[in-house]
């Protein structure tokens, strides 16, 4: 999470050899199930315990308090760009992309995103596997009057995504921030939040990629060295490539996976262009920790092929849309 410019971290890279792993969505994307639960209970357990400093913006999750407007704005802008290709933009201007959209928020933690979806206007339900990270997030919700006044526009339950998806839920966005790397089995875990999108709906994730850059950097410099995270917070053989998720979402539903699940339509990404997909298919754009600033950043768009673009190497955040031919 540290700066990829920065030069001490540079220099352990290039002497740092992380554990060697399967690739995590490749090597099991033939292997989905419907019944598996992706929940990881140690993770739940860890983040349990430090579910009281979820809203203290200088403790244990400080970064993600000053990505979340990142996060954030990448959203809006993918949003209001689909409305824009699409002849949808909601009107008048002071109406955001979010407005009157039914957004879930897999794995929402103390609810950083999930309260700022909700202010800009979507029904927001916030769900995560630890019950203790919903009592804090209901618990903030309940001191803000905007919430008291619309309880319709932000709502927690302690639940999981496989549980919705046995509801029969879908949602017009869904969204699981920092959470694909804290899962069992990724390429289960992205089923079940593909399941959940409507058709035309959108998916957003934001996660690590596998590699020597982000094992140096977010673990053992961020956990080991600087102790800015709890040790033991992430897990190197889990994090996600983005070309793997392209990957993914090229196959997805594969024939054999749609006759188990019923689901029917073509890929969500149905070719690459020289690496990258179509922009309006799925993009993918690095997140990056200036620490002069003290700030997160939002790279640009990349002209090159995903597997050699520089800046997603570590933190990145992940966009792909549904067919509305899905089912």
């Amino acid at each position: 999470m540290l700066s990829l410019c920065a030069r001490s971290i540079q220099r352990t890279i290039l002497s740092t050899a992380p554990p060697r792993c399967a690739a995590a969505v490749q090597s099991d994307v033939r292997r989905i199930s419907t019944n598996v639960n992706t929940v990881d209970a140690s993770e739940i357990e860890l983040f349990s315990r430090l579910s009281s400093q979820w809203w203290n913006e200088r403790g244990e999750f400080a970064m993600l308090h000053k990505m979340n407007p990142v996060r954030m704005e990448f959203i809006k802008q993918k949003l209001q760009e689909i409305h824009l290709e699409e002849g949808t933009t909601p009107t008048p201007s002071s109406v955001t992309p979010l407005d009157g959209l039914d957004i879930l928020d897999v794995g929402c933690g103390g609810g950083l995103l999930s309260e700022s979806l909700a202010r800009l206007g979507a029904r927001t339900t916030g769900i995560d596997a630890s019950e203790a990270n919903i009592g804090i997030a209901s618990t903030h919700a309940a001191g803000d009057p905007q919430f008291v006044r619309s309880a319709k526009s932000l709502n927690y339950l302690h639940t999981t995504a496989e549980a919705l998806l046995e509801e029969g839920k879908q949602y017009d966005v869904v969204c699981s921030m920092e959470v694909l790397e804290h899962v069992n089995t990724p390429s289960e875990f992205l089923h079940v939040c593909a399941q959940l999108v409507k058709p035309g709906g959108h998916l957003f994730l934001s996660t690590i990629s596998r590699t020597p850059m982000a094992y140096a950097l977010t673990i053992l410099a961020v956990e080991n060295i600087l102790g800015i995270v709890t040790p033991g917070t992430h897990t190197y053989s889990k994090y996600v490539k983005p070309s793997e998720l392209l990957s993914f979402f090229q196959e997805y539903p594969t024939p054999r996976f749609a006759s188990k699940t019923g689901e029917r339509g073509a890929p969500w990404i149905t070719r690459l262009y020289n690496g990258l997909p179509s922009r309006k298919e799925a993009e993918a754009r690095g997140l990056i920790y200036i620490p002069w600033d003290g700030r997160w950043t939002l790279t640009g768009r990349s002209s090159t092929s995903i597997d050699f673009d520089l800046s997603t190497l570590c933190n990145y955040i992940f966009w792909v849309r549904k067919p509305s031919n899905s089912v």
